[in-house]
């Protein structure tokens, strides 16, 4: 069967794990085409059906091709001071991150997947009800070194760096564009960043560098739509809303698997 020669010595053994890996990399793709945050979800909807590094490591790829389209529409509108002052916290952070997945029982990290995304999912919640971010729009460079571990450690977890890197940034109130720019290198430096660990960890297996290639031509058309639907939904704010309440029951189921493992 087709289906057989196409998806053979992948994870995707059955439908539904090949339509919960498609609808994950399409809400990826989205993200990166306009909803911005909403990335996050992809990681822990693949760990209920895989392991979490697993699922993890079959984004990274499709990760880092959405980054270069990224990298290179921004390439001139980008803030360096920043970018000094968090990478050598995100490499600590990402050091971190490899060594308790490296050392901790997929239950624990699957846990420690779930709390991250519960509080990502709560963080844009509490923004998107006029919390303010707390970081002073002056604080000093070691600061963003300091968020820059966070960013690493959640990074390297479950891609979702986001709330560390924008509770140091956002208050500095950078031109739209450096804003953006800025999110795009760093994140994909980030994401670069990683391969290392997860080569040392073996998940860039064949098998899941297969899953990865053939779900990158979804990343790339769920982008382009991602860019449709964001000029077209009159009301994003619900739209949010109901996908950051499903990353909260995700995470907390995730930390509930993790707990009674």
């Amino acid at each position: 069967m087709l289906s057989d020669t196409l998806f053979g010595g992948t994870p995707f053994g059955n439908p539904g794990t090949l339509a919960l890996s498609c609808f994950a990399v399409f809400v990826l793709g989205i993200s990166k085409g306009g909803f911005s945050g909403l990335g996050a979800v992809a990681t822990p909807m693949l760990a209920l059906i895989m392991p979490p590094m697993q699922a993890a490591a079959i984004l990274l790829p499709i990760l880092i091709l959405q980054d270069a389209v990224s990298v290179w529409a921004y390439r001139k509108s980008w803030n360096g001071w920043i970018i000094a002052w968090i990478m050598p916290g995100a490499l600590a952070g990402i050091a971190i991150g490899y060594f308790f997945s490296a050392g901790m029982p997929i239950a624990a990290v699957k846990g420690a997947l779930g709390a991250i995304t519960a509080g990502f999912a709560l963080f844009r919640l509490w923004l998107e009800r006029g919390g303010r971010l707390v970081a002073q729009s002056t604080s000093p460079g070691w600061v963003g070194s300091i968020a820059g571990v966070a960013i690493g450690f959640t990074s390297h977890i479950a891609h979702a760096g986001g709330p560390p890197f924008q509770i140091w940034v956002v208050p500095r109130k950078l031109p739209h564009l450096q804003f953006v720019g800025t999110t795009a290198i760093t994140f994909a430096l980030v994401n670069w960043a990683k391969v290392p660990g997860y080569i040392a960890l073996g998940e860039f297996s064949p098998r899941n560098l297969k899953a990865s290639a053939l779900l990158a031509p979804l990343a790339i058309v769920s982008t382009l739509a991602g860019v449709w639907l964001v000029r077209r939904i009159k009301n994003p704010a619900t739209f949010y809303t109901l996908i950051y309440w499903l990353m909260v029951l995700l995470g907390g189921k995730l930390m509930w698997d993790g707990f009674i493992a």
